[in-house]
């Protein structure tokens, strides 16, 4: 997936203090942990923050209290089930191959530890992803990146992501999943950030764009996966191999009767 897993996922996170001496006294680290925190409420949707290890508070609370940028995108719907949806989030590397295989884009991911990847958009966008935290209906994720093009040469910046995901029916009675983004970004450069007023627009239509464009191949993927199961099966067994164990999910959850899960509610979003 893109930006969503790009920026992806969306993915837990060992963080290793160094010089922690078991309990025996606080370091400077731990007890600034204390006077961080971060809003509930972003751009309509609630989270619960609260659940975020304290560390994690303290890295993405400078980036959402002074960020250059904030986007808000979707909801974009996706034709995937839940499950296959939350897959595809779990595996970046994975989901990347398939949609090289597929000709949707020019994605490349890559596991960099537990819960962290880096990734690339083919597109000038690069850097690594790290899952925050998660639950069925939302993710929070921090990426740390670069940007290249004719017009921005060489951007750097961090951004924290938040995702809210809803399960419900399309027209046609089939499982779906709407995913709604709210982005901060931050430059690292202080006098890019310093003329926002003027960049704002650019660095905004970037980073809007890149997070759509992710969602909506991801959809597209989906698309595939209903339509010609064979196909996309078939692109996922060429060498070089996938994992066995994803391609497995993979096969597994495109030879089930797709009216199967039809007894679920019309639409079942989460608080």
């Amino acid at each position: 997936m893109s930006s969503a897993w790009r920026v992806t996922q969306r993915h837990i996170v060992g963080i290793v203090i160094a010089g922690l001496g078991v309990g025996l006294c606080l370091s400077p680290e731990q007890g600034r942990t204390e006077l961080c925190s971060l809003l509930r409420d972003h751009a309509g949707l609630t989270f619960p923050v609260e659940r975020v290890d304290p560390v994690w508070t303290c890295r993405l609370q400078p980036i959402v209290q002074g960020h250059t940028t904030e986007s808000k995108i979707g909801p974009i719907r996706a034709a995937l089930s839940e499950s296959i949806y939350h897959h595809l989030l779990d595996h970046p590397p994975f989901t990347a191959a398939l949609i090289r295989r597929l000709n949707l884009g020019r994605y490349e991911s890559e596991s960099r530890g537990p819960g962290r990847f880096w990734g690339n958009d083919g597109d000038g966008t690069k850097g690594i992803v790290e899952l925050v935290y998660e639950d069925p209906a939302s993710r929070i994720y921090f990426l740390e990146g670069t940007h290249e093009s004719r017009l921005l040469p060489h951007v750097t910046g961090k951004a924290v992501v938040f995702l809210r995901i809803s399960v419900m029916r399309d027209a046609s009675g089939n499982e779906a999943t709407d995913s709604t983004l709210v982005a901060y970004t931050k430059l690292d450069n202080w006098f890019l950030a310093g003329v926002v007023s003027l960049l704002h627009p650019l660095v905004e239509k970037i980073v809007t764009s890149r997070l759509q464009r992710g969602v909506e191949t991801v959809n597209r993927l989906g698309i595939a996966m209903r339509q010609d199961p064979q196909r996309v099966l078939s692109q996922a067994a060429k060498p070089p191999s996938l994992p066995e164990a994803q391609v497995a999910f993979l096969k597994d959850a495109l030879s089930t009767d797709p009216d199967s899960d039809k007894v679920l509610p019309q639409n079942r979003s989460f608080p």
